[in-house]
């Protein structure tokens, strides 16, 4: 228990200080923003109407991103380029930040204890399960690039 503690304490750590600097960078470049040639864009009526929905509404997003992978950073930094009050942002870091350490202390422990006891056991299962998965990434990966590709009448009638 004392090992997931300290993980998770560790990681609420580092999460914390990532998300805040993000949020701050992205503050910065929403205020170079306001005074670059492009102020005239994000002074629009639509625009300001975007940015108070995410200084009032935001929080949630910000909070909850920490449950999903690969949209963390965006919704950090956009609550900081939207201007997002630090009394919103503040508690759905803290709380989010909070769950996000959690999760991954406990679950990611596990999995690389998991992993660690498979492949010091059973090497050649172990480095099978890697291949396996790997296979399956990059078959999907294959898979919804080809069905990205939009196939032109040209091309069916010439197969025919």
């Amino acid at each position: 228990m004392d090992e997931i503690a300290l993980t998770a304490g560790a990681l609420y750590v580092i999460v914390l200080l990532r998300a805040g600097g993000t949020y701050a960078v992205g503050w910065l470049a929403g205020a170079g923003a306001r005074r670059s040639k492009f102020a005239g864009r994000i002074s629009s009526a639509k625009f300001a109407r975007a940015e108070r929905a995410i200084q009032r509404w935001g929080a949630p997003v910000v909070a909850l991103s920490f449950l999903t992978v690969g949209f963390q950073t965006a919704a950090n930094f956009l609550a900081g380029s939207m201007r997002m009050p630090l009394p919103r942002y503040l508690p759905a870091l803290l709380v989010g930040g909070a769950a996000w350490a959690l999760i991954y202390a406990t679950a990611g422990l596990g999995v690389l204890q998991v992993l660690g006891r498979l492949f010091a056991e059973r090497t050649a299962l172990g480095v099978s399960a890697v291949a396996v998965l790997l296979c399956a990434v990059c078959g999907v990966v294959v898979y919804r690039r080809k069905r990205a590709v939009p196939v032109s009448e040209d091309s069916t009638a010439d197969e025919s």
